[in-house]
């Protein structure tokens, strides 16, 4: 089934290993060609031994002085159906080639079949496993940039090899890397077996460690892999011209792989390799970690580490390795990304390490600590992170993270680690003094940590003053507290009536009566009462008398009253020069009406009865009031409680339905003649007379030419509920909700960030949705309260946020927002406010930003504002010192502008560190959103919530589906 070829040069040392690992094999059917390079030590005689006591084993001699010549002599005489190539120095598991076979036997057209693998350094020690998945997806975009794969760590296809030509013996280095890749060309499948099967024995004279020569031979693998291959005969059509740049660039993957070469030789304490290689290296944040991986692994293999000995032989390499990060920092010109792969690069290497001695990195310190006896700590020159293991009992209880801006002095400890310690953990094992001690410096840490300038607490006490100068000296001028919004009145009722409508006209004009849309209502109103002169009339609950300053001249007297006094005084005032008015307080519901009127008018009031038992008593007080063949109009609005299924008002209360049918039910009255809007209805009924003969009432349907103002149109829900929001506050407590993550609403703006922009009706739609379904708007801070009190969220909460604090916000979204009862939370970059999002500027015309003017009204009328830092850099690139002075001055500006406490940020770009939390804590945030996405729950850290992030790539349906989604979950 399989022939392994094994090329072996002067290899007595490692020969019989690798070739006992396959006499171990469960699978049994091989054979192994051995090919002798012109060996002069014992090779041959090793070999002679495992051919006289094995008949699979063949040996061949070749004097190509190359593995890869040594590899093509075996080809030709290969028998297997695969084929395998192990080096003298490596070896396999036992379980290697059946698990393969197995692999390759589920998909006959699999070409090769590959594993993980895993280094054993000089001194025995074996690396962690690790695989390229990438190779099962997509193998020749893989190959054509990397040699993702090790040469024994897969299975192919022998007649396959034996068309492509074998090895290229033209490469010192780097040939199976481009065998893989030719092979790949064709297009056929590539299996991963994840398990790491395959051994492979770093040595001091491997040829991987010759980076001049792997340079100048992996330039000429990718230029191949970035063209045709003429060697290819059948390429698969995708790709025939080489691999797809939109992927990544030639010089790109050149650069990669000069980073590993130039990571290798820092190992070893050397700097050979042109900085200028690197120029194609990705500056991006988001490329950080994954540079600082390569170089990680580079540096493995160049000082023969593994990982968990690297940290304690920094001193070995630290010049080279901090001179090539400086020299990424001066080819990309950005001195941030340098600092970033920095920190990514020290806190993997004391991710691996135990600590045992104090590790001083480039920039961040390693050291262990008795969490039950800490001692002051000042930092070394260059430091500002502290990576610290807190030891009990003689091992390592926690491990920890965090900024250090100056001496981390020993209440400075005893705060950190009673946050991350059970107080009984610290107790087992420790006196009792030692335990009543340490809680007692814990609850007067607080109080002293800032008296040091040296310590950390000091130093962050010196820049929250610099930032409190600087907010003091801006131009702006500070806010006083907003506010709050009042509810709706129709949910703030109580049992003395009087005193509820006393208390609701405490303020003038509650209900915008001079706005357009309450007098186009009027007009109509107007427009429907009876033809003829009508003699006296009463109007019910006419407020403030701006309509009874309008009905006063079509009739012959009117009687205007109101449950208010308040409002009955303003309306006297309003219509004193009208001689046929008068005005008394009067109780529709408990009071007599005054009888034999032609006209009764009682508009926007019935909905405040009680109930329907006590509308229909009233209803028959108003027709005994009525002169027979008088007329009663009423102007009413739609109500969700009536018909969920259309347009109405999401009030508390039954609306014009009930209200039309209740009176039309009334006996003694008929309808005559019906307005009707999308919103409201205004009916005019007939008190009949003896000899009356009811009619067919006239109707007419028409739109509402007004523009809607704010206060109405947040209690409409257009086209119907599927749920509300009192239901659903009823009946559903969950443990997570939404957090929606936005960033611009418009309808134009640069291509490339097409999917952080909705446009306005897209916008609508959503929130249109969310307010159809029941939800309703919490801030951050309640998010917190639930989380630390550990309630389950009440019936359909969703928080939705912006980042960034676009202009666009302003004009766009708020005003739909307030339109759906919404409201939001914007994240601001407080240095920029007014100016433009410059670090969109590569992707075209920087977007404006809302000024500070524009926040403050935004405050006032509802919005919430957070912090998105000072000037949108992103948090792992940023000193410690940098990071807390953006937190500090960030927060103090919303709050000058604002009025409210500012307890919230979102990190730039949902980029975040280890330090980030614990700083944010220290300079007086209590929640924040990082990089994790998802709905947040209860279990969830307030100062690191995860976020749904809403595209505007994406479509309504995928909106809503995750949105259920969130619901739908336990």
């Amino acid at each position: 089934m399989v022939s392994i070829v094994v090329p072996a040069h002067n290899a007595e040392a490692t020969l019989a290993r690798a070739l006992d690992s396959l006499l171990d094999q469960e699978m049994v059917d091989w054979e192994a060609i051995i090919i002798d390079d012109a060996s002069t030590d014992r090779t041959p005689a090793i070999i002679a031994g495992y051919v006289e006591h094995d008949a699979r084993f063949r040996t061949l001699g070749s004097c190509g002085h190359s593995a890869a010549a040594g590899r093509n002599c075996g080809i030709p005489t290969a028998r297997g159906r695969w084929l395998m190539f192990l080096d003298a120095d490596d070896w396999v598991d036992a379980s290697f080639l059946a698990k393969m076979l197995a692999a390759l036997k589920t998909a006959p057209d699999a070409v090769a079949a590959y594993c993980g693998s895993r280094r054993m350094m000089p001194d025995g020690e074996l690396t962690p496993s690790s695989i390229a998945t990438e190779v099962a997806i997509q193998p020749f975009e893989t190959f054509a940039r990397r040699c993702a794969v090790g040469t024994h760590a897969l299975l192919v296809d022998r007649e396959t090899i034996v068309e492509l030509g074998g090895f290229d013996v033209s490469l010192r280095t780097c040939e199976d890397w481009d065998l893989w890749q030719r092979l790949a060309r064709l297009g056929k499948r590539w299996l991963m077996v994840d398990e790491p099967l395959a051994f492979h024995r770093t040595s001091p004279n491997s040829l991987t460690r010759n980076s001049t020569q792997m340079l100048v031979d992996a330039e000429i693998v990718i230029a191949r892999g970035f063209s045709p291959d003429p060697r290819v005969k059948h390429p698969a059509s995708a790709h025939a011209n080489g691999a797809i740049e939109a992927n990544g660039t030639a010089a790109e993957a050149l650069a990669w792989f000069a980073l590993w070469n130039s990571a290798s030789d820092c190992g070893r304490g050397l700097r050979s390799i042109n900085p200028q290689f690197l120029r194609a290296l990705p500056a991006g944040r988001k490329w950080a970690r994954e540079i600082a991986k390569v170089a990680f692994d580079g540096l493995m293999v160049g000082s023969l580490s593994v990982p968990t000995q690297l940290a304690a032989r920094w001193d070995r390499f630290a010049g080279p390795l901090t001179e090539l990060i400086a020299d990424l920092g001066k080819v990309w010109d950005d001195p941030i990304a340098c600092r970033r792969v920095q920190y990514h690069l020290d806190q993997m290497l004391l991710d691996c390490d135990d600590l045992a001695a104090p590790r001083r990195l480039a920039r961040i310190l390693g050291i262990r600590v008795d969490a039950r006896n800490p001692i002051s700590i000042e930092l070394p020159e260059g430091i500002d992170q502290i990576y610290a293991g807190l030891m009990m009992d003689g091992r390592i209880e926690a491990r920890v993270q965090f900024a250090a801006l100056g001496t981390v002095t020993r209440r400075h400890w005893i705060e950190l680690i009673s946050n991350l310690v059970p107080p009984e953990r610290l107790a087992r094992g420790a006196g009792a003094d030692t335990s009543n001690m340490f809680a007692a410096e814990a609850s007067a840490s607080m109080a002293g940590h800032r008296s040091d300038p040296d310590s950390h607490f000091g130093e962050l006490a010196r820049l929250a003053a610099e930032a409190q100068r600087l907010v003091r000296s801006s131009a702006e001028p500070a806010e006083p507290l907003a506010a709050p919004r009042r509810k709706p009145a129709a949910d703030d009722r109580d049992d003395d009536r009087t005193s509820f409508w006393d208390r609701h006209f405490a303020t003038e004009d509650p209900w915008k009566y001079g706005s357009p849309y309450e007098q186009e209502k009027y007009e109509r109103q107007l427009q429907i009462l009876p033809a003829g002169p009508i003699g006296r009339a009463l109007e019910l609950a006419c407020a403030e008398g701006h309509f009874t300053r309008q009905l006063a001249p079509r009739v012959g007297h009117l009687t205007a009253t109101d449950i208010s006094a308040v409002a009955i005084g303003r309306a006297r005032a309003r219509c004193s020069n009208l001689p046929n008015v008068e005005f008394g307080v009067l109780d529709l519901a408990a009071d007599t009406l005054p009888g034999e009127m032609n006209l009764i008018v009682c508009s926007e009031v019935l909905y405040y009865l009680d109930d329907l038992a006590e509308l229909r008593r009233v209803a028959k007080k108003l027709v005994e009031a009525l002169a027979p063949g008088g007329s009663l109009i009423g102007a009413h609005a739609f109500v969700l409680r009536d018909n969920v299924e259309r347009t109405g008002f999401d009030w508390n209360t039954f609306g014009a339905q009930a209200i039309l049918e209740t009176l039309a039910a009334t006996e003694g009255l008929v309808l005559e003649q019906s307005i009707q809007t999308e919103l409201y209805r205004i009916d005019r009924f007939r008190r009949l007379s003896p000899d009356d003969v009811a009619t067919e009432p006239m109707i007419d349907h028409v739109p509402i030419r007004a523009p809607i103002g704010i206060g109405v149109a947040r209690n409409i829900v257009w086209g119907g509920a599927r749920a509300l929001r009192r239901d659903v506050a009823r009946s559903e407590r969950r443990q997570r909700i939404p957090v929606l993550m936005y960033h611009g609403v418009s309808d134009d703006g640069p291509a490339a960030l097409a999917r952080f922009r909705l446009t306005p009706a897209a916008f609508d739609g959503q929130m249109a949705w969310l307010r159809a379904n029941g939800f309703h708007a919490i801030m951050s801070e309640q998010l917190e309260w639930y989380i630390a009190n550990r309630q389950p969220f009440v019936g359909r909460p969703v928080l939705i946020t912006f980042d960034d604090g676009f202009q666009n916000f302003a004009d766009h979204a708020w005003p739909i927002l307030r339109a759906n009862d919404l409201t939001a939370e914007v994240f601001l970059v407080t240095d920029l406010v007014g100016e433009s999002a410059r670090w969109d500027a590569d992707s075209g015309p920087p977007t404006p930003l809302m000024n500070a003017g524009t926040v403050r009204r935004l405050a006032g009328e509802g919005a919430f504002f957070g912090s998105h830092l000072a000037t949108h850099r992103a948090i792992d690139g940023l000193s410690s010192s940098d990071l807390a002075a953006e937190l500090l001055r960030s927060r103090m500006f919303i709050e000058r502008w604002t009025g409210r406490p500012t307890a919230a940020f979102a990190a730039p770009f949902s980029v975040t560190d280890r330090r980030l939390g614990r700083l944010a804590k220290e300079c007086g945030y209590r929640i924040g959103f990082g990089g994790r996405h998802g709905p947040a729950d209860l279990d969830c850290d307030p100062i690191d919530l995860p976020r749904i992030e809403v595209r505007g790539d994406r479509s309504l349906d995928d909106f809503v589906a995750r949105i259920k989604a969130v619901l739908e979950e336990p």
